[in-house]
């Protein structure tokens, strides 16, 4: 969406989850990909259409809620070899720095909160537009991706592959689609 004034965006908006997805794509095998995303999250949004640099983000992850599809692995990314969901159930992303690219582009710096380990994470960002539904509320919408390395956060568990190679990659390619939707 172009020619949005975006100084009329300035609030504070909580993440609809209902409408937003966090998903994440890992390499499998050394051959393929596997994609999966969080179910259960929640975050919240304070937009600055004057200043960008102004705004900020905050999103909280329920890790027993993710899926890929497939119980099992869903089960062992749950485990001790993985999350950890027992002594570490969320996840979390708390924004430093924001700042405007140009035309509908952004760009959000934070810290990653995974397993007890603390990282910076920085999520190029694509606005979408913004648009009143038909139950009155304000909405915006951002799509998102970023890359991690999983060994940096000690998410280290891998097996060999008997022809070269690992069962899973270190890096992670992370997606993000938020509606947000402004607070009275």
């Amino acid at each position: 969406m172009t020619n949005t004034d975006l100084t009329a965006l300035t609030g504070d908006y909580t993440i609809d989850a209902s409408h937003s997805t966090i998903g994440f794509t890992v390499r499998h095998a050394m051959v393929t990909n596997v994609k999966g995303k969080f179910d259960e999250f929640s975050g919240s949004l304070h937009l600055d259409g004057g200043d960008p640099s102004a705004s900020t983000a905050s999103i909280d992850v329920k890790m027993d809620s993710i899926d890929t599809g497939s119980e099992d692995r869903d089960g062992h990314l749950k485990s001790a070899d993985f999350f950890k969901i027992e002594e570490f159930p969320t996840m979390t992303f708390r924004s430093t720095k924001a700042e405007a690219l140009g035309d509908e582009d952004y760009r959000i710096t934070g810290d990653l909160t995974i397993l007890g380990t603390t990282k910076p994470l920085t999520i190029d960002l694509e606005f979408n537009g913004a648009a009143k539904d038909p139950f009155g509320n304000e909405r915006v919408g951002f799509e998102g991706k970023a890359e991690i390395k999983r060994s940096e956060w000690g998410l280290t568990w891998n097996a060999a592959l008997e022809t070269g190679g690992v069962l899973i990659s270190d890096k992670i390619k992370l997606s993000f689609d938020i509606s947000a939707i402004k607070t009275a």
